[in-house]
């Protein structure tokens, strides 16, 4: 049971492939080996579906009150990994913040990873106001089929009724909810970068919280959903630790997905931000996470009203971890590609950043991540569009080196002017 996790410290944004960070990430080198079934809940219905995939089979909402499946859009999510920490007879309550409004709200809980079914009770979702506090008179009981409690099937995932909640853009929302049994290993995002906070007993529904233990990651919660008939659907970012937004701040949303969702919402875009990146993860290999390749369908397909996709740092953690050819990399990209296409999913490719000077680099490496780079510039990609992420943090002095204004320090991970440099990258034209 867990009973107390540190705010996430300084020292755990290490850099992936350095033997810092592969201690760091450990707990996440397990992965899922079998499929199972997994029953989602939406408005009382019933959906299978698979664990390792995420792909929901086709399924109509008897349920008159809630709004058509096609008008969610996903404001919020992460991705879920596999995790050793456990609950029970505890409250946990975390911290979203949201990249599009809404008027209605749906909330997202993963049991992917877990080898129990976990019940859950007595989920809220209300306004932020500081720290572990919320907003008493935005405070709203969330219903799963009616019901004030649902239990996860192991591999599984369910989604909650529509909830009458003013979800504002740009704003933290906190999802509370107990967990009256012990849960067993708890499917988790790890590298939350956001301050979350566990109380004991059944507090879900009080507006402060007393006792509480904090923690820098996500527990059970992979999603939240909007109806807000202005958007025009949602990008789901997909990648590593650049994407994850490590080297930036804790609580402060400067993740470049975050910028994004500021920098679209200046240029009148609609459309909801998803960061699906992991730590450490990579395109062809389980490690930190499910690979790219495996999880693309739960992570990126099946996300509530995603129309497009922007692939990113995942190759770098290929190349540092077990060095892969140029044209295996490429083969794992055109497989996203051709997956996207064939959902009418737009694939958006992104350069590889540099890397000089970082934990794992080789000179070796270079002419490989220029391979990747010269293959997603080049006509006949299949890309529909390009984010260089390379061209607007490299040294135009030395291109395998990061700016020194963008650099971390650890050579690989872009501070937040990088990160910010990285959203101004990406067209806001792109997303008609």
């Amino acid at each position: 049971m867990v009973e107390a996790e540190g705010a996430p410290a300084k020292g755990r944004r290490g850099t992936e492939g350095h033997p810092t960070v592969k201690r760091k990430l450990r707990t996440l080198a397990t992965t899922a080996t079998a499929t199972a079934t997994t029953v989602l809940l939406i408005a009382g219905v019933q959906r299978s579906a698979s664990a390792e995939t995420g792909t929901e089979a086709d399924a109509t909402s008897a349920s008159a009150s809630a709004p058509a499946a096609d008008t969610w859009i996903g404001t919020w999510a992460a991705s879920p990994q596999s995790g050793s920490d456990t609950f029970g007879q505890q409250t946990i309550r975390q911290i979203v913040h949201t990249s599009i409004s809404g008027t209605a709200a749906r909330v997202h809980l993963s049991n992917a990873f877990g080898n129990k079914p976990v019940v859950i009770r007595d989920v809220h979702i209300a306004r932020r106001t500081s720290g572990s506090s919320v907003s008493a008179s935005t405070d709203r009981a969330v219903t799963f089929g009616g019901r004030t409690d649902v239990t996860i099937p192991v591999g599984g995932t369910v989604a909650s009724d529509s909830t009458g909640f003013a979800v504002p853009a740009g704003a933290d929302v906190a999802v509370s909810f107990h967990v009256p049994d012990s849960t067993g290993p708890a499917t988790y995002h790890q590298s939350g970068l956001q301050t979350n906070y566990i109380a004991p007993g059944d507090v879900a529904g009080n507006a402060d919280l007393t006792g509480v233990k904090t923690t820098g990651s996500y527990y059970f919660l992979s999603g939240l959903d909007v109806v807000n008939t202005a958007a025009t659907g949602a990008v789901v970012t997909l990648g590593a630790s650049i994407t994850d937004g490590i080297a930036s701040r804790t609580d402060a949303n400067r993740r470049w997905p975050n910028d994004l969702a500021t920098r679209l919402s200046a240029a009148g875009r609609v459309v909801g931000v998803l960061n699906q990146g992991i730590s450490g993860n990579q395109l062809l290999a389980d490690g930190a996470g499910q690979s790219a390749l495996k999880r693309f369908d739960r992570d990126v397909l099946a996300q509530p009203g995603v129309r497009w996709v922007i692939f990113a740092d995942d190759p770098i953690n290929d190349l540092t971890n077990r060095n892969p050819t140029a044209d295996q990399l490429i083969t794992g990209l055109k497989q996203l590609i051709s997956a996207a296409h064939g959902k009418g999913v737009k694939f958006i490719c992104s350069t590889l950043t540099p890397f000089e000077g970082a934990g794992g680099w080789k000179a070796e490496l270079e002419p490989k991540r220029a391979a990747v780079n010269s293959f997603i510039r080049g006509a006949g990609s299949g890309c529909d569009g390009i984010v260089d992420q390379d061209t607007a943090t490299h040294d135009p002095a030395q291109p395998t080196k990061f700016r020194a204004a963008f650099d971390s320090g650890d050579h690989l991970h872009p501070n937040e002017a990088g990160l910010q440099a990285i959203a101004d990258a990406v067209d806001p034209a792109l997303f008609q």
